[in-house]
């Protein structure tokens, strides 16, 4: 199969962005993980980080492995800033952008043909290394993939497959002498470019199931779960730079449902839906054992950095709770809120 074949299918099934390489070891890669995880880096992370002997070797995962097919699919959608007792989602989980690329490179395997697998979001492959070499974005200096129409605003996926495709040109592109990204981290974890220390991460420490360091628990403000804002900074994402409107996620799934967007969340409803349905309402989102407890943790950090008063009440039944891990939390946010003055 030629490249422009590849694209033309790419299309048909709604991938934003799509390439293809020779299978092979990621040697580099295998190695910068290594480096990086002696470096202590990663913090606690597992991921694919954790066996960079399997996520680096695609030409393991299927029996007679020939092409690393990456596809790319936007998810950038305008949004409105978290008004009081609110908080903002990252862009990519206002819904399940990763289950939307999971069916759509499942329709582009079956329409290849021959034995593929697909994997999105695994621990078994190091996606941003295949967009990499297939020509579908550049590293950024944020340590994301970038790509020429719609900037980093796209979730990366691959499909291994037997298939012979011909390789595509991997991108002369890159961020220049630009580091606003490093510059408008409010932690610092971007201590150098390309390189994020996940220790210093807001978006780390929101899937942690560590406590918040008190010392970072501030920057929540107007956020709850990971953080854009290296993203938002960043000239390729900026909607004014961009090549072509992104409506993917208005597409919704492949059977023709439409998507719908939640770029906020209610601080209260945190705090106060039974686990279950609080667990199943946001099964989109990765927090540790499943365990709601870290999605109300987030919600009271989140509520003290932005000092909410309407939820005083809340948060004073918290860290009077016997839950000593939510206490803590609560009881920092609480002096935060009482501070303000309610």
């Amino acid at each position: 199969m030629n490249a422009a074949r590849l694209q033309e299918l790419a299309c048909e099934v709604g991938l934003d962005a799509a390439g293809a390489a020779p299978v092979g070891p990621y040697t580099d890669t295998e190695q910068a993980i290594r480096d990086r995880s002696e470096r202590g880096l990663f913090a606690d992370m597992s991921f694919t980080m954790a066996r960079p002997e399997r996520s680096c070797h695609p030409e393991t995962l299927i029996e007679g492995a020939r092409t690393v097919v990456a596809g790319a699919f936007a998810y950038y959608a305008e949004g409105s800033e978290p008004g009081s007792g609110q908080a903002a989602l990252p862009r990519y989980a206002w819904t399940d952008a990763y289950a939307l690329l999971r069916e759509r490179l499942e329709q582009l395997g079956q329409r290849i043909g021959g034995r593929y697998r697909v994997l999105v979001d695994e621990n078994d492959h190091v996606d941003r290394e295949a967009a990499a070499r297939a020509g579908v974005g550049f590293y950024g200096k944020n340590t994301m993939i970038i790509t020429p129409e719609h900037g980093s605003w796209v979730v990366l996926g691959v499909l291994v497959t037997d298939a012979e495709i011909e390789a595509s040109t991997p991108l002369e592109l890159g961020c220049g002498d630009c580091t606003l990204c490093i510059d408008a981290c409010p932690s610092g974890a971007l201590n150098q470019a390309g390189e994020l220390d996940a220790e210093h991460c807001l978006s780390y420490w929101t899937q942690s199931r560590r406590p918040v360091p008190v010392e970072l628990r501030a920057e929540f403000a107007g956020q709850v779960y990971g953080c854009d804002i290296c993203q938002d900074v960043c000239p390729w994402n900026r909607p004014g730079a961009k090549r072509s409107a992104v409506a993917s996620l208005r597409r919704g799934s492949a059977d023709g449902e439409g998507s719908e967007l939640e770029p906020l969340i209610e601080l209260a409803e945190w705090l106060t839906l039974p686990d279950e349905e609080l667990r199943q309402r946001y099964d989109r989102l990765y927090f540790p054992r499943n365990d709601v407890r870290y999605l109300r943790r987030n919600a009271l950090v989140a509520a003290g950095a932005a000092r909410e008063v309407e939820l005083l009440e809340l948060v004073t039944a918290y860290a009077a709770g016997d839950d000593e891990f939510l206490a803590e939390h609560a009881s920092w946010a609480l002096g935060r809120i009482d501070w303000s003055g309610a």
